[in-house]
This record gives C-alpha cells, structure tokens and sequence, in this order.
C-alpha cells in the first residue's frame, strides 16, 4: 500500500476532474441559499482527495452541539464516519475525534455502518495525539475573530463548545494539512474564505470563523460534502469506497435514537439541515451514479 499513500494514479486525471466537476453540482449548488457553496471549486475538492488519498493517517474532527437539545446535530457524524470508511479501505489508519458533549451522537452515527473508533477530546492536543499526518474538520464549529463561537443563528455558544479547532494552527506548526468541509462559514477552517463570504453574507460577517485550512470545501451541507470526496477516493482507488441509502438511513436513525436533531429545525427527526430524508437519499445515489458514470469499468468490477 506503500504506493497509494503518496500517488495518485496519472491515467484517471481526466475522468478525476470531469468527476469532480459534477459533484460539484450534485453538492455545492447553493440550494440551502446560504452563499458559502458558491465558493467552492471542483480543483479544491480534487485537491481535497488528493491530500487524503496521500495520508497514511488521518483523524476526522467533527460534532456541533444544539444547545437547545444539549445534542449533536445530524450534520457531521455520517460524513465523517462514510469518509472515515473510506479512507481505512485504502489501508490507512484514521479515527474520528468529538467532544463529550456530542460523543455519545457521533459514536452511535459511526457505529452503525461500522466506521473508525470515535475518540474524546477537549484539547488541540488530543485532538493530533498519535501519528496524525492529515487533520480534517467535517462541520465543526470554529471561533471567529473575537475568539468566541457561534451558530448559524449568530447566537454565541462558546460555553457549549471545546476548542478543538485550535488543532488547525498546532497541525500547521507541524506541517500537517488541514482540510475542512463545511456548509455556512462558521464552521473550523472555513477562515480561509472569510473576506469572500463576508461579501456574500455581510450581517453575518461577525460570525464567521477565523480559523484557516489548507483545502476548504463549502458545500450545501458537509455530509454530501464528505460522500463527494469519498466518491473521488473511489475513482482513484479503483472500487466503491462510499456507502448505500440503506446506510444513510441506518446513520440518522442511529442519531436520532442517542438524542440527534437537525441543527436547522432543532427536532430529533431523521433530517440534515432542514432537508428531508428523501432529499440525503436523493444525493447518496447521485454520488454514486456520478462515480459509475466517470468509472463503468471500475463500477463493473466492483459491488456499489
């Protein structure tokens, strides 16, 4: 395996982009309105694969408290944990790391479909405890310019919120990528796109994180984020590395029985960011289709 953690095969660059391309649409289209995933390019989510697939150990950061229900939100977990996947089918190591207060959603999300340990943390220096040598954020509250932490409501809840971010400026000094998908801006490493988003969102300007990343993804919601570029990874590892609708079902139901909402309506109900269940089936299996389409050969070979 010695080989795939440092290359990525020259011979699939063009199916790659064409690939990305259309992800892109399928997951970046903006149809929450909230202008972050107008920012996003298919390069940057190609880089984004391109940084995992040569990674020999990645540790996946993720969970964003409600306060209102004193849970996590369903948006996070099941990227991190399909993404996770992934990358330990590619023989690399990688676990996922949350916070107490979202531990219990993110171990349970992870659980069913079978993806890395999750981990406790509360510091930056747990967070990048091991042979980390890739650090991502998946839709993990980062603080903004004061220092504090907010939510999309611009409501401060840095009382509810561990400093896990901080992990991105100790991984810099290490010389550790960082790579952060996100959705509205305030999410850790998001800080990368600050000056453009606060054009596109100008009250929302004070809210936004500061903390930068090495790749940024913003995307309609950062669970389609993540099955994007496991869609990538699976263009370059030659098989299906992403999962089914059954288990995208399995994952929020898992949520919702440990105290899950939806950060958007703040409801225990199998939902991501107000979009319906229909809606994160609908995408799953557009992933996959773009995957087939740009890989039939692979697609062939393989069990999707």
């Amino acid at each position: 395996m010695a080989e795939s953690r440092t290359h990525v095969p020259d011979r699939h660059a063009e199916h790659l982009t064409g690939l990305a391309e259309v992800l892109c649409g399928i997951a970046a289209s903006d149809r929450a309105g909230r202008k972050a995933p107008l920012l996003c390019t298919s390069l940057e989510m190609l880089s984004a694969a391109r940084v995992l697939f040569r990674a020999s150990s990645v540790t996946i950061v993720t969970g964003f408290l409600v306060p209102e229900a004193g849970k996590a939100e369903t948006d996070g977990p099941p990227g991190s944990a399909v993404l996770g996947r992934a990358i330990r089918a590619l023989g690399k190591k990688c676990r996922i790391v949350t916070d107490p207060f979202c531990l219990d959603v993110v171990r349970a999300c992870a659980k069913a479909v079978d993806g890395p340990e999750v981990m406790p943390a509360s510091t930056s220096g747990e967070v990048l405890a091991g042979e980390t040598d890739c650090l991502v954020f998946v839709e993990r509250l980062g603080r903004a310019s004061d220092g504090r932490y907010y939510n999309m409501r611009g409501l401060d809840i840095t009382e509810w919120t561990s400093p896990l971010d901080c992990a991105a400026g100790l991984a810099g000094r290490k010389g550790i990528p960082v790579v952060a998908i996100g959705d509205g801006g305030n999410e850790a490493g998001m800080g990368t796109l600050a000056e453009s988003l606060k054009g596109l969102v100008p009250d929302f300007g004070p809210c936004l994180c500061s903390v930068e990343s090495d790749v940024c993804l913003p995307m309609d919601v950062s669970n389609w984020g993540c099955y994007a570029v496991v869609a990538l990874l699976s263009g370059m590892g030659g098989r299906w590395l992403g999962h089914s609708t059954g288990e995208e079902s399995a994952m929020l139901e898992a949520m919702i029985e440990s105290g899950g909402v939806d950060g958007a309506t703040r409801k225990r109900a199998p939902t991501v960011d107000g979009f319906a269940a229909e809606e994160n089936l609908s995408v799953v299996e557009k992933v996959l289709r773009a995957w087939v389409d740009a890989f039939p050969a692979d697609a062939a070979n393989s069990s999707p």
